[in-house]
């Protein structure tokens, strides 16, 4: 790998890092306020809004300008988003305000990787960045949880800064206050990402322009033979898989009796599984072999549901690393084949501008029905059965959705997957 790959991995960590542990210190946040359950289960929308609202512009943006730069400017508004959870904003719009940055960050972070590594590296390129992100989620939902904790938040509540009155007077407000300072640091590393050498495609004088360009981008990559599978699978396994973060707090409460600190753990060894999952994906498959991954998705599916059944912490751990590797080893292949179609078609910034917009998509019409039924008094095992049947069965229909063109069109698809295996070239755009 390039020796800029390295610094992107770095950037991705402590950006990530942060992202992670601030939901936790949220979730805390509006527990000691005594928001409604509801609200807590609106975190995961909320951050997805802008991904969606922004998804026509942010991918021009990244195109627009180096994208070491557009990862500075975004990990800069995180730190305002916190900064306003700090200082009196409500939490659901102030995670939003993170969101934001979060939405014009990730068509950077994966744009520049196919415009610094050739095809035949997208899918071990994407294995470590994914790898590498996940490891971040373990490390950042265990750094929220120990921050709001009772060992570290006396601690941090304890430190005085003379002549400044701060106003952090309770543990989350604290464990925020530290998340501002790694975000600081992501920021300054994005300063040392090298300029790759492609041209800037620079933004229209009507933004409002880019709207038909953007729905031109997404019609074409639905269009793809193989652009529309991986994008399916992509966007659903992201979809629930951004929901299943606060299930799985909720569950951990429900049927472990666990608090925020201790439920963290459980998110963190889901997120072990996957990491190895990723790792694993990355040295075994190439792009061709993408679409063989798709029946692990129906058994992901069947997986969740059988989540209900465990009550033991002994049975659990197990069961969420396995659950984790599926989805790890299932989405690489699939996140990688999207990307190297995305940008023969349309270039990086846009087609993971689109990419996000139909996962976000998912995410936030996901999370929306689990606010809305958490509201109306449906319960965590409730949830976790409704996410666990919509990915067994929609993972089939994508199947068969795939052996259809496969039938329909078999020298079309034959011939993309055979470029998607021998093109060892770079091609820019």
């Amino acid at each position: 790998m390039k020796r800029g790959f390295y610094t992107i991995m770095a950037a991705q960590f402590f950006s990530s890092l942060a992202d992670n542990a601030l939901f936790i210190g949220a979730v805390a946040l509006l527990k000691s306020s005594d928001a409604a359950d509801w609200q807590k289960a609106a975190l995961v929308p909320m951050f997805a809004l802008f991904y969606v609202l922004l998804a026509p512009f942010v991918g021009a943006f990244a195109d627009a300008q180096p994208k070491g730069r557009v990862m500075f400017y975004s990990n800069a508004i995180k730190v305002i988003g916190c900064l306003m959870m700090l200082f009196g904003s409500h939490p659901l719009l102030s995670y939003a305000v993170v969101g934001l940055g979060a939405a014009a960050y990730s068509p950077a972070k994966y744009g520049i990787l196919t415009e610094l590594l050739p095809p035949s590296q997208l899918v071990k390129a994407n294995g470590w960045i994914e790898g590498l992100t996940i490891a971040s989620i373990i490390l950042g939902v265990l750094l929220g949880g120990q921050l709001i904790g009772p060992h570290i938040a006396p601690w941090l509540l304890a430190v005085d800064v003379p002549l400044i009155e701060t106003g952090i007077d309770t543990p989350p407000e604290a464990a925020i206050s530290v998340l501002v300072l790694i975000y600081a640091i992501a920021a300054w590393i994005n300063t040392r990402i090298p300029l790759t050498g492609v041209a800037m495609r620079p933004l229209p004088r009507n933004l409002f322009s880019l709207l038909p360009d953007f729905r031109s981008c997404n019609r074409r990559l639905w269009d793809d033979k193989l652009g529309q599978i991986s994008l399916a699978t992509t966007t659903l396994f992201w979809g629930v898989s951004g929901n299943l973060r606060y299930i799985v707090l909720a569950w951990a409460a429900a049927a472990l009796g666990y608090g925020v600190t201790q439920a963290s753990s459980l998110v963190g060894v889901v997120a072990i599984g996957t990491a190895a999952g990723a790792v694993i994906a990355s040295m075994r498959m190439r792009l061709d072999m993408a679409p063989k991954v798709m029946p692990l998705g129906i058994i992901m599916g069947l997986l969740v549901i059988c989540l209900i059944f465990v009550r033991d912490l002994w049975v659990a751990v197990p069961f969420l690393i396995v659950l984790g590797a599926i989805g790890g080893f299932m989405v690489v292949p699939m996140n990688a084949l999207l990307q190297h179609r995305g940008h023969n078609l349309m270039g990086a910034g846009r087609s993971i501008a689109v990419q996000n917009f139909n996962e976000q998509a998912c995410i936030l019409a996901f999370g929306f029905l689990y606010s809305l039924s958490t509201k109306w008094g449906l319960t965590a095992f409730g949830a976790i059965t409704g996410f666990g049947l919509i990915v067994a069965a929609t993972m089939w229909l994508i199947q068969r959705w795939y052996r259809s063109n496969l039938q329909r069109y078999p020298k079309e698809v034959e011939a993309l997957l055979t470029l998607a295996r021998e093109d060892k070239s770079h091609h820019p755009h």
